[in-house]
């Protein structure tokens, strides 16, 4: 009867989770779960990612703690698992050690939480990050970071007392809310590139808004059909560039009859840190949940970022800003696959803020010049 009862209340938790209704019922249906003899690991990550959803980092990391202790009573291992979903580190403590940060994650992920190199070369002896070789110019000048190196096989990983990927860092920290390293910047654009690529894009007195509409392929709710952009670029005063990336802009030409007019810097490119300079030269990115928002809030540049219904973990819920960058503004579809509302807000929050250079007087933040 146990399992009869467990079953029952995981499957509302399930349910009250996709709904994204009520996250402390979603919690407590999962713990009740619990007490019917569930398996913890089973729903380690659903509470967890709830966890993260109520901004409640704490329970977060006690979920995690559980979990490691589990992996270790259980002598799980990680070898039939993708490599996005295998575990680095074991628990052992950082403070004195060198550390290998591996960054197993997407380039926007890599983005957010490298800003965990400080705190964390604050307690290490020394901090070497292993990364795709595309994020290596933004990140080896990174505070905290003493050593950034191509991403090998584990086996021909540099000498180091501990390991972890870079996504646990904040709960190996024990990091809280207000304890979120927030100081913006802290990726760099080269100032020369950003001079030459703001003269590129002209605008003159217009106000530039770089656009990016597709997130990857493997999350397609995340990204919205191109046409949609057209509501923005009839707001009076604004000049759209584009900043998509990967497949959605090679299937651009394809699609020029239902784009709206996107000017071009010559962005047909995998070179980051071209990117994060045309993004300093925008006055304003608007973006899907990819890595092109991650890059525009690390570089201080203001950023609406459009997230699908289903929001992922880091947005948490309700928010209208974001505890990760200053200068984000969060935007919400109402139901699933609800894109044209978003779009709709956006363009009057484009059109309130005013018109040519009045503009930056009112979106979210303020950077540097």
């Amino acid at each position: 009867m146990s399992g009869a009862a467990a079953r029952r209340c995981e499957a509302e938790g399930d349910r009250l989770f996709r709904a994204r209704a009520d996250l402390g019922a979603t919690l407590a249906a999962y713990d009740a779960a619990l007490r019917h003899g569930a398996d913890p690991m089973a729903l380690a990550q659903r509470r967890w990612m709830c966890a993260m959803l109520l901004g409640d980092l704490a329970a977060a990391w006690h979920i995690g703690d559980a979990v490691l202790d589990e992996r270790k009573r259980r002598g799980l291992t990680y070898d039939a698992l993708p490599l996005h979903l295998q575990w680095v580190w074991d628990g052992a403590p950082l403070d004195g050690k060198s550390v290998l940060v591996r960054c197993h994650h997407g380039l926007g992920d890599v983005i957010q939480f490298i800003r965990f190199a400080a705190p964390l070369r604050a307690r290490a002896r020394r901090v070497v990050v292993e990364a795709v070789p595309e994020i290596l110019p933004l990140i080896g000048g990174v505070a905290g970071v003493d050593e950034a190196l191509p991403i090998g096989p584990r086996a021909a990983a540099p000498p180091h007392d501990v390991a972890i990927e870079l996504m646990e860092l904040p709960h190996a920290l024990r990091v809280d809310l207000a304890a979120i390293p927030r100081r913006v910047p802290y990726l760099r654009a080269d100032p020369a590139r950003t001079a030459a690529l703001r003269r590129a894009i002209g605008g003159g007195r217009a106000f530039t808004v770089g656009v990016a509409w597709a997130a990857g392929s493997w999350r397609p709710e995340r990204s919205f059909p191109v046409r949609l952009l057209r509501r923005l670029a009839v707001v009076p005063g604004v000049v759209l560039v584009n900043m998509q990336r990967g497949p959605a802009l090679a299937k651009l030409s394809a699609a020029a009859t239902e784009a709206p007019p996107l000017r071009d810097w010559g962005g047909r490119t995998t070179d980051l840190a071209e990117t994060a300079a045309a993004l300093r030269a925008v006055d304003l990115v608007v973006s899907v949940d990819t890595v092109v928002a991650h890059l525009a809030g690390a570089l201080a540049v203001p950023v609406w970022t459009l997230l699908h219904f289903a929001a992922d973990w880091r947005w948490m819920a309700g928010r209208q800003d974001s505890p990760w960058y200053p200068t984000m503004r969060l935007f919400r579809q109402p139901a699933p696959g609800a894109w044209r509302p978003v779009i709709a807000e956006v363009a009057a929050a484009l059109a309130a803020a005013g018109s040519e250079r009045r503009f930056a007087a009112n979106v979210v933040g303020s950077r540097p010049r």
